[in-house]
This record gives structure tokens, sequence and C-alpha cells, in this order.
């Protein structure tokens, strides 16, 4: 897996994802809250696996790679 998610996306993803989880633990949301190891997870593996479907990539390039 080619990493996809960077920079700002990515430490949005772990933030927004450790409020909702800890949101959901404290049982200030509810249970819906657990989404939020869905942006967790793509956050810390840097990623997304909807972005190549949509065509998306906010990980900068390295030299040589393709686009």
């Amino acid at each position: 897996m080619t990493p996809n998610v960077g920079g700002f996306d990515r430490i949005a993803r772990i933030v927004a994802g450790l409020l909702l989880i800890v949101l959901a633990a404290t049982g200030t949301i509810g249970l819906w809250g657990w989404i939020g190891l869905v942006p967790l997870a793509t956050g810390l593996s840097r990623f997304c696996p909807l972005y190549p479907l949509l065509g998306l990539r906010t990980c900068p390039l390295k030299a040589g790679e393709p686009r």
C-alpha cells in the first residue's frame, strides 16, 4: 500500500479519531463514536482505501514516483 494520506490530513484524522473514541468511551456520544477507529487507523497507516477510488492523494510525491 502506497501512502496517500499526508501532512495536515494525517494529523486531523488521528486527532478526530482519538476524540471520537474518547467521547464514546466516556459515554458522551454513544456507540457511534467508535467509528473514530476508522480515521485513526487511516491516519496511523497513512493509507485511505477511498482515496484511490476518488483519485485523491494528500501525501506528496517522492522523486521518480508515478502520478
